[in-house]
């Protein structure tokens, strides 16, 4: 009967389980970093950038690629150059940005891919930037090994570039309106996954520079007004106000799944502890009865056996007699039997 009950028990465990699974799941998701997710996305429009290639690409033509309808919004292309151009030429434009010459390439290949990315509304989902608010899609530059640009290879080496002499401009132009008294920002996301803040560029509007290549942004600083008037929220405070209410819900959904997977296995534990419970109360059950009825002596059967044997001996031996007549051919004798006491 016991078994029967561990196994109703380890059913409801497991419908228990598998119903907070989805929101464990989502949890587990959630509590990946931004650096991660920012890292595969670079390796996937690395693959679709490779793809516009087609099949004879050509030297110094941008190539435009299409990426799933799951991330409709980003942009990204493919520019493919020889490093000796690159270093005395550089490339006068390609999208926002325009590379002098001087940059250096390493490791050392003959052929190099430029990939161009433009995460469009998808930039505060990939970079997330606590206290500021993006005034313009996060636009990226990556260098690739371009000696084999076929869609079917292996990944490509990701390559560092730097400029030695002059920097790399970036001409921001999806724009959106400077708060009064407030100075935009330019930020850099490297590929080690640090920040770093720069003035933008005195000399020509929304322009920033790097020195290399990585993830960059336009950003204003979000501060709190000093009198709040009655007038309807800027879309700056409506975005912070979305972006508040996206985190809090991630932080509910993590909390959720924490507390409910710590709930199952305190429920998981009662469950054992009762069963065991049950199981002693009728195990000493089953040795009061036991006691309660006649005890018997333990008598030791050669060396290592001992087996239970009455106290004293409750059929006694009786003897019968018959005897045959001698006239009919029998034979006297004497039978030995036994009588009930």
């Amino acid at each position: 009967m016991w078994k029967n009950r561990l196994r109703r028990i380890w059913l409801l465990f497991l419908v228990i389980w598998w119903s907070w699974l989805p929101y464990l799941v989502v949890a587990q998701s959630l509590a990946v970093t931004s650096a991660g997710s920012s890292s595969s996305l670079d390796a996937l429009l690395q693959d679709y950038a490779y793809r516009a290639f087609g099949h004879h690409p050509k030297t110094g033509v941008v190539y435009d690629a299409m990426v799933p309808s799951n991330l409709t919004g980003i942009k990204t292309a493919a520019l493919r150059l020889r490093n000796g151009s690159l270093r005395l030429r550089g490339v006068r434009s390609y999208k926002e940005f325009e590379i002098p010459p001087g940059v250096l390439v390493e490791p050392y290949v003959k052929r190099l891919v430029l990939v161009y990315q433009n995460l469009g509304n998808w930039s505060e989902f990939y970079y997330p930037l606590s206290g500021y608010t993006y005034l313009a899609p996060v636009l990226g530059l990556l260098a690739y090994d371009g000696s084999n640009v076929s869609a079917a290879s292996d990944s490509p080496e990701l390559l560092d570039i730097r400029a030695s002499l002059k920097p790399i401009s970036i001409q921001f132009v999806d724009v959106k309106t400077i708060p009064d008294g407030v100075a935009a920002k330019c930020v850099m996301f490297d590929l080690h996954g640090s920040i770093n803040f720069s003035k933008v560029s005195s000399s020509s509007n929304n322009t920033c520079f790097a020195f290399g290549q990585g993830h960059f942004a336009l950003v204003v600083e979000v501060t709190a007004a000093p009198s709040p008037a009655p007038v309807s929220p800027s879309p700056s405070i409506g975005k912070k106000k979305e972006h508040g209410k996206k985190k809090f819900s991630k932080a509910w959904v993590i909390v959720v799944g924490i507390v409910g997977g710590l709930l199952l296995v305190v429920l998981l534990g009662l469950m054992i502890c009762c069963l065991k419970h049950r199981n002693k109360k009728h195990i000493e059950g089953m040795v009061r009865a036991a006691e309660n009825g006649e005890t018997l002596q333990m008598t030791p059967v050669g060396s290592r056996l001992r087996v239970p044997a009455a106290t004293r001996t409750r059929t006694h031996p009786s003897s019968v007699s018959f005897m045959t007549d001698s006239s009919s051919g029998g034979s006297l004798g004497v039978a030995w039997g036994t009588s009930r006491g």
